[in-house]
């Protein structure tokens, strides 16, 4: 099969890296608006299959003479780019696989796409990064195992493997990102009624190997399709992961009007947004740069199995790959998208439309081609007083 990828950034890079050490795999095209960059990333990787492009993805005659090259596209552009991209592969019928981006609801606009990638037969998945994605793929695994789907409990987080002061974090993706996700309202379903519910709240402790005490609070984006592919579910939580301390220092700073996008100062005859003012001075701070990151994962999914009531847990702890100077999130995120755009080349997954993760990717096969790739997912059974590894 032949694999085009927009944007040469990290999570661009590391799928071209996947993909060129997989055998079904014959050609890459890696596709930026600075040539350069692409090409740097192509020499740095030093496969034959690897090609460099120069694409501007917000010209669409550009987009479609790249794209129509390749069986499967992986766009790991900024989330803006997704409906663009998306309406482009169904225009010249090539499947499409995007990293999600609930904000501005750019998901839901892919979503709509899903008759005209049904006529144009081709196959569109959304939100294939870790949360939204692995969980997402997990959950819809856990589910398919149930006669009967009660709850959904998912519980994520990249975090230092070291952590420092003053708030034992190291961004692993856009801190203008985390402010949102901490700031936004949280959608749960609680008692089988979807509600809104402060982010940083309902702090929990949890443990993992090899980690001490660790919090989980809730969130918001994390949750995304679950709830419309799922509507009769009485429970539905995403919660974070982080060291204890976390979610009481950030509410802190949210509740000092820090982090809003919407709220300006008065200084010196200027007005000023404190949240800029704010992220240019934690980004030095909280740099991970050459430190440990490790990412967490928990999807808990309950119902009933032949009458008896029952709980499938999916655990994951990834780290740095200290070899090739990849970052856990990254090694997560960018196998994960690789991974099934690969089977939709290999013609593993076959349905054509927009689907979410949950609905379409195998789980079992997934969870397989990841161990593969170091990053491995252990399964358990709960039924009722019982614990089984399977």
């Amino acid at each position: 099969m032949k694999v085009g990828v927009l944007g040469s950034g990290l999570m661009g890079k590391e799928a071209a890296r996947d993909l060129a050490a997989s055998e079904g795999v014959t050609a890459i095209g890696l596709a930026d608006i600075d040539i350069a960059r692409a090409q740097q990333v192509c020499d740095q990787l030093n496969s034959p299959k690897l090609t460099a492009f120069q694409v501007n993805a917000s010209d669409e005659v550009e987009l479609a003479t790249f794209m129509r090259q390749y069986d499967v596209i992986i766009n790991a552009l900024f989330y803006s780019f997704n409906e663009i991209v998306a309406r482009t592969a169904i225009q010249v019928g090539v499947n499409s696989v995007d990293l999600g981006g609930h904000i501005g609801h750019m998901t839901d606009k892919v979503l709509a796409m899903h008759e005209d990638a049904e006529v144009a037969n081709v196959t569109l998945i959304p939100d294939l990064g870790v949360a939204p994605g692995m969980i997402n793929i997990l959950s819809g695994y856990g589910a398919s195992k149930l006669d009967e789907l009660k709850s959904i409990k998912l519980y994520v987080g990249g975090i230092p493997v070291k952590p420092e002061a003053p708030l034992e974090y190291n961004h692993v993706f856009s801190m203008e990102g985390l402010f949102d996700h901490y700031t936004d309202p949280s959608l749960i379903i609680r008692n089988g009624i979807k509600q809104e519910i402060p982010s940083l709240t309902e702090v929990e402790r949890l443990y993992f190997d090899k980690f001490g005490p660790l919090e989980a609070f809730h969130t918001s984006g994390g949750t995304s399709t679950l709830s419309i592919s799922y509507p009769n579910l009485e429970t539905l939580e995403y919660k974070t992961i982080r060291y204890p301390g976390h979610a009481e220092k950030f509410k802190l700073l949210v509740d000092l009007n820090l982090t809003r996008n919407d709220y300006e100062v008065e200084l010196n005859g200027q007005k000023i947004n404190p949240r800029e003012v704010f992220l240019k001075v934690l980004d030095p701070i909280v740099e991970l740069g050459e430190k440990d990151d490790a990412v967490l994962l928990r999807v808990m999914v309950s119902g009933v199995k032949d009458g008896i009531p029952i709980t499938y847990e999916y655990e994951m702890t990834t780290y740095k790959d200290r070899e090739n100077n990849v970052t856990a999130m990254a090694r997560a995120t960018a196998n994960t998208i690789s991974v099934v755009a690969q089977l939709i080349g290999s013609g593993t997954i076959t349905k054509h439309g927009v689907y979410p993760p949950e609905q379409v990717v195998p789980g079992k096969i997934y969870i397989q081609e990841m161990a593969k790739r170091g990053v491995n997912i252990m399964e358990s059974e709960v039924k009722e007083d019982s614990h089984v590894n399977i």
